[in-house]
This record gives C-alpha cells, sequence and structure tokens, in this order.
C-alpha cells in the first residue's frame, strides 16, 4: 500500500513522523509523496497557534480530495487539543492517534482495514511513560534528530503545549546513546538533540542535560552535535563549561526569549528577566568565537503596548540576535493569556512587520562578518546546479558545484545573497 504522510510543526513532530516511517517501511509499505495518489495519509499536526490548527485542518481536507478513498490518519498535538469534537468537526478523519500510540500505528492500520471503522481512542492520558522511539536512518535527512524527552511544565501563560504533551518525560539515557551511536554508524555526521523542552531533560531520571551531552560526547565518530532549541535557564555553568571545552558542539544555539520587555515576560509565566538573559548570552560569547543565537518572539502578547514594545526592539538590538522567528500571538483558549486584554489585529501586524524587518537586517548583518572567511559546510542537497549546506553556526550556504550530500568541505564565503551565502569550495 502506498502511504503520503505529511508533517507541521516542531523538530519532534519531525522525530516522529520519521519512526513512524520506520516502521511503515518495515511492514512493506510504500512511502511516497504526500500529493502522489495514495491508500493511506498521515498528517501530523501542530497546535501551537491559530495558523498551526488551520494548517492542519486543510492538510486534512486537502488528504481526502486527493483520494476520496484513502484512509486518513491524523495524529499528534491538534488532534490531542481537539479530541471531544474531532470526527464531528471532521468527518474526512478515519483514524485519530493523539500523542500516544504513534508506535501502534500498524496495529491500528490492520485493525481499520479488517474491520472498515473509524478509531478514535488513542488519546494520551500523560503518565510518566516516556514512548520510547528508536529510529536508526532518515527518510531524506542529511542531520539525524533524536528526540529525547517530551512534555513541558514551564505552563508559560500563552501556551497550551503542557496540555497536549503531558509532563516531562525522558528517554533512558543508555537508549538515548545507543540509537545516536547507531546513527553515527550510519553516517550521520550531525545529530540534532530534540524534545518539547529539551534542556529538562533527565528531570524524572534523576540526572540532568548536562549528563546527557557528556555520553553522547564520548561517541566515536560523531562530527556535529546541535540543541535544536534550549531555554536560557537550562544554560547553566555545567552545561556552559560543557560547551566551552567541545568542540563538536556547534557555533550556533537556539534560545528563546518571547519578549524583550520585562513586564510582558511576567505577563507571560518566563522564568527570567531580560537582565539575566543578557548575562547569561554574555557567558556564551565569551567561550564561543562568532556564535549565532538565534530565537522566538512573540509579537502582539496581551501587555505589548508601543512603550513595552519599543523595550523590545531595543532589547533585541541589544542582545545581538543573528535571526528571530517571529510569531504574531495566538490565542489559546483555556490559558491565562487568553483572559487578559488583548492588543488589537492591527497593533499585531505592525509589532510583526517591524520584528521580521528587523530579524532580516540583523541576519544580513551576521551574514556579511563571514565574507572571505574560511568555514566547513555539510551538504544536504544538490539541486538545480547549486549545492546546498550549513555551517555549524548555521549559515545557508550555495556553493556552485555538485558535491557530495553528507560530506564537509572548507569554503569560502564570497559574497550574499539572502538567505543564502554563496561560496566556493577551498582547495587547499
Amino acid at each position: 500500500m502506498k502511504v503520503g504522510i505529511y508533517t507541521l510543526g516542531c523538530k519532534v513532530n519531525t522525530y516522529e513522523s520519521e519512526y513512524v516511517i520506520s516502521l511503515l517501511k518495515k511492514n512493506n509499505y510504500e512511502i511516497k509523496d504526500f500529493n502522489d495518489i495514495c491508500d493511506i495519509y498521515i498528517i501530523n499536526t501542530c497546535t501551537v497557534t491559530n495558523n498551526s490548527d488551520a494548517k492542519s485542518r486543510k492538510m486534512i481536507r486537502h488528504a481526502k480530495k486527493l483520494n476520496p478513498n484513502a484512509c486518513i490518519i491524523a495524529m499528534g498535538c491538534f488532534i490531542e487539543s481537539n479530541k471531544d469534537s474531532i470526527m464531528e468537526n471532521l468527518p474526512e478523519i478515519d483514524i485519530v492517534i493523539g500523542n500516544k500510540d504513534k508506535g501502534n500505528i500498524i496495529n491500528l492500520l490492520d485493525e481499520y482495514f479488517e474491520n472498515k471503522k473509524k478509531i478514535n481512542d488513542t488519546y494520551s492520558n500523560f503518565d510518566d511513560i516516556f514512548e520510547n522511539m528508536l529510529i536508526d536512518n532518515y527518510n531524506e535527512h542529511t542531520r539525524a534528530f533524536v528526540k529525547v524527552q517530551d512534555g513541558c511544565e514551564n505552563y508559560c501563560s500563552y501556551c497550551i503545549i503542557p496540555k497536549v504533551r503531558g509532563k516531562c518525560r525522558s528517554k533512558k539515557l543508555e537508549d538515548a546513546i545507543s540509537e545516536i551511536t547507531k546513527l553515527v554508524q550510519n553516517g550521520y555526521k550531525e545529530i540534532v538533540l530534540t524534545g518539547i523542552h529539551t534542556g529538562n531533560y533527565g528531570v524524572d531520571l534523576g540526572i540532568n542535560f548536562a549528563t546527557l551531552l557528556k555520553e553522547v560526547l564520548k561517541i566515536k565518530g560523531l562530527v556535529r552535535l546541535r540543541i535544536s532549541s534550549i531555554e536560557i535557564t537550562e544554560l547553566t555553568d555545567e552545561v556552559l563549561n560543557i560547551i566551552a571545552n567541545n568542540d563538536i558542539i556547534v557555533n550556533h544555539f537556539h534560545i528563546p526569549i518571547q519578549s524583550g520587555s520585562d513586564k510582558v515576560l511576567k505577563l507571560m509565566n518566563r522564568k527570567y528577566n531580560i537582565e539575566y538573559f543578557i548575562k547569561k548570552i554574555e557567558k556564551i560569547r565569551k567561550i564561543k568565537k562568532d556564535v549565532s543565537i538565534t530565537t522566538d518572539i512573540i509579537a502582539g502578547h496581551p501587555g505589548e503596548n508601543e512603550e513595552e514594545f519599543l523595550n523590545v526592539i531595543n532589547n533585541v538590538k541589544k542582545i545581538g540576535f543573528t535571526k528571530l522567528h517571529v510569531f504574531p500571538y495566538s490565542i489559546r483558549n483555556g490559558t491565562p493569556s487568553s483572559k487578559l486584554e488583548q492588543i488589537n489585529d492591527r497593533q499585531k501586524k505592525e509589532h510583526t512587520r517591524k520584528l521580521l524587518e528587523l530579524s532580516k537586517q540583523l541576519e544580513i548583518n551576521y551574514m556579511e562578518k563571514f565574507i572571505n572567511k574560511t568555514l566547513p559546510v555539510l551538504i544536504e542537497r544538490y539541486k538545480d546546479s547549486y549545492s546546498y549546506g550549513h555551517t555549524t553556526n548555521y549559515l545557508e550556504v550555495l556553493i556552485n558545484s555538485k558535491l557530495e550530500p553528507s560530506k564537509i568541505y572548507n569554503v569560502e564565503i564570497k559574497n550574499i545573497s539572502y538567505p543564502y551565502c554563496i561560496a566556493e569550495v577551498k582547495n587547499d
């Protein structure tokens, strides 16, 4: 049977989709492009914003239009957050899977095709069990994501994720090391540690994120280790010491700030203020030369009036991020922020626009620092006469040569054609 799969949202979803793909392949299902005519479509959904919800609904309906006779499976966070009404509102779906039992997808498919009855009972009860998933190969990617953690207990006032992902659970240390070792042996040069709250790894196991880093860095043959995202409060002195003393950890960190206003941060129930954030960033820059620090920022959260937005802009410039991932504030029903006085849509759009403009300028400024410099690039793909890849500090590089994917080349940055750095292979 032919299967198309579409993934929305975060790197955890990417990992979970790859795990599902690996199970399907082992059971003789054929993985096809999502827009092909398939027997089964799987949509791995996201609910972090209203836009994510809309995209999830759109892709579910699109799948049904591609083949009205196909089995439609919808799984993930959007499903979990709408479990009381999902089948009624989206009758296109045949099987729903919340945030548990993704590893049981083969049995669910067997049950569905045997009985031809919809399945609507696979939701998480948010127990202490980490649904163990192990991947030894990826369908397309050059870098390999490894999900080491699930769940979140930060309870930011705007966020619904604790409701749909549950409490913090961690992959057993030995399982994480075994999985990463196998991926490295299979030729993956770069491993990306990911989770819903990655830096909180080990809280349920009596260990911490630093323990995981130390053990991963012992793996023979590992070239690059990347952390998908980490909270500023989890960059402890122990973690920073490991970063300072190991070049395998890449020169890029994604550290969500969410707002540059102390007033708004307090309303968001974030666990730091701007002074704390700035001091920690200064520590990182002392131990990692030319480090790239990217961030997430929410535009238009309640309390972000024009005065506070000016604080946001000024502090973002002061910190000197490389890039901003900007999200217009999205009301999530049942969260504390949804009960606050909302700013109007015009202000929200304007704040978003200004932050995106600032992000582009910050990104170009950072890229220009590396013109005429030589950097190692991991090649990811070759398309239309160009090879594409990323440096350790996550510059996306374009090279007018056919280079071998999954290999690292030293290249010289020649100029900038946003969003790419244009480079040539350096022949030493």
